[in-house]
């Protein structure tokens, strides 16, 4: 009789990932740390986080868990690397908001900052909408790409510039499912 759930080797070492840069425990437990910072941060006031899909959904789902404060959770859907590797440079925002924003406290949770254009996209985007405030929390800041004056406000891990899998990362729509942050074995060709 089975006592639980095995992992498949596949999914613990695929073939496209060279090495793991943050491991699972890792995660978890900065998640779990960053999810105390912004209750203090914002407490008592309500937060409503805005989810940068497809890429911060494992990220944004453990990061509200963690948070203990009334939220509103909104996503946005931007494109800038397709099926590269490196980033386009002029992010596509597609789809519209369901939530009102104005006066409200909100929170941009993306899973990578990288150039920053993604980022301030959002960011001047969402100045338009009348928020009370906008701040912005990462789960990876990959400072020696960026090309945007740009900060995040809250910041899981630096990381150095290794193209990135896992945890909802992907490469061309793959390894979103891994429970860690692998480098990537770039594929040429």
């Amino acid at each position: 009789m089975a006592t639980g759930i095995s992992k498949a080797p596949e999914l613990l070492e695929p073939a496209g990932v060279q090495s793991i840069l943050i491991d699972a425990p890792q995660l978890q437990k900065r998640v779990a740390e960053l999810g105390v910072e912004i209750t203090r941060f914002y407490a008592p006031e309500p937060l409503t986080l805005l989810c940068m899909l497809k890429g911060a959904i494992p990220f944004t789902a453990d990061l509200m868990r963690s948070i203990q404060l009334p939220l509103r959770l909104e996503c946005l859907r931007v494109a800038s690397y397709g099926d590269g590797v490196v980033s386009s440079g002029a992010p596509e925002i597609r789809g519209n908001f369901e939530i009102d924003f104005a006066g409200r406290d909100v929170l941009i949770v993306d899973d990578i900052l990288d150039t920053g254009a993604t980022l301030k996209s959002t960011v001047d985007l969402l100045r338009a909408q009348g928020c009370s405030s906008i701040r912005t929390c990462v789960l990876l800041d990959k400072k020696s790409r960026r090309t945007v004056a740009i900060e995040a406000d809250f910041v899981g891990f630096t990381i150095p510039n290794h193209f990135v899998v896992g945890y909802g990362l992907d490469f061309a729509e793959e390894y979103r499912n891994l429970p860690y942050i692998g480098v990537a074995i770039e594929k040429h060709g």
